[in-house]
């Protein structure tokens, strides 16, 4: 979702899931009968952005022994850097939230144990030994106020964004500071390869494109969508619409980000752990994932809320993703690149 990037998808569900969210000492429940009134604890290292309906909590509770004590530590950038730094002294028995851009290291730095979870979407896998497990999917991509381009024609292309009818109108995020801002560089590595990149973002400097720190800024702020800001492009989610009338997602311009979950190497209840992940890819759990979390389901047969299929449809199979491998090798060198292009 980067050092600082978390935060953005924070506050874009912070309405829907201020209420639900978890904090230390709350307790999930798995499937399991408790064993004869006693309760095992296990530890879920996150990011500051789970959340879960507290009645479904509830019924996870009353059906089981364990308790989970949730530790966040941040967004995923700093959740992906603690968990390899004290991986010879784990801080936890679970992990949730190392998504696609840093699962790599993660899987390098051999942080997690395999283990092949109940309801996993080997569509999503990424390794053999089932070391982490897909929770949830999110889309990055340009959103539009349809209403704020005032008669233009909407652009549906990277290539349309640097056409001399859209200038001054694209908000972007920096991929330094923000994980959407990150995705969409990617996005446009993707889509331009490496001897195209550079010069598409020339293109957008020179045709006014705004880059402010993070998702609130430009999302809440720059975006004319939410009523407050003069631009009417700006890098968000798939999934914005659902919560913004009026706009909608350009699908040609999507970056695919996977949030994944595993059992920690060296977790002292590790069949605690296990259970917790069997939860996560629940039926129930999962199907309360877009309102709770703002992300699409990983698991395979969950029907989207009734809203979200009118207004957020989840992208087609185009899964625009660069291997994460990739990424873990090359991010810090192409972000070093784009701050001497468009900041430089």
């Amino acid at each position: 979702m980067p050092a600082q990037g978390r935060e953005e998808r924070t506050v874009l569900r912070t309405a829907i899931a201020l209420l639900a969210m978890v904090t230390a000492g709350c307790s999930l429940a798995t499937e399991q009968q408790p064993q004869q009134g006693s309760q095992q604890t296990v530890t879920l290292v996150t990011h500051d952005s789970f959340a879960v309906r507290k009645e479904l909590l509830d019924e996870f509770q009353k059906t089981s022994g364990i308790k989970v004590e949730v530790r966040k530590s941040g967004d995923a950038g700093a959740l992906t850097n603690q968990l390899v730094l004290t991986k010879a002294n784990p801080i936890g028995d679970i992990a949730y939230g190392v998504d696609s851009t840093f699962a790599s290291r993660a899987l390098n730095e051999n942080v997690f144990q395999p283990y092949e979870a109940q309801g996993a979407n080997k569509r999503y896998q990424l390794d053999a030994t089932n070391r982490l497990t897909a929770i949830d999917i999110g889309d990055v991509c340009v959103n539009v106020h349809t209403s704020g381009l005032k008669g233009t024609a909407e652009p549906t292309t990277f290539e349309d964004l640097a056409d001399p009818k859209y200038k001054d109108m694209l908000v972007v995020e920096s991929p330094a500071t923000s994980s959407p801002g990150l995705a969409f560089l990617l996005g446009t590595i993707l889509h331009f390869g490496e001897d195209g990149w550079q010069g598409y973002w020339t293109k957008l400097k020179a045709n006014g494109v705004k880059v402010v720190s993070g998702w609130e800024e430009a999302y809440n702020q720059e975006f004319s969508g939410t009523g407050k800001g003069t631009r009417p492009l700006v890098v968000s989610y798939a999934s914005s619409p659902a919560a913004t009338p009026d706009t909608k997602a350009l699908l040609e311009t999507c970056y695919r980000q996977v949030e994944y979950a595993g059992v920690l190497q060296g977790a002292k209840n590790p069949e605690g752990a296990k259970k917790v992940l069997d939860f996560m890819l629940s039926q129930q759990f999962q199907a309360e994932v877009p309102d709770q979390m703002y992300v699409y389901p990983a698991r395979e047969g969950v029907a989207l809320p009734e809203a979200w299929q009118k207004s957020a449809p989840m992208p087609g199979d185009v899964e625009a993703t660069l291997p994460a491998q990739d990424v873990d090798r090359n991010r810090e060198s192409w972000v070093n690149q784009w701050r001497s292009l468009v900041q430089g």
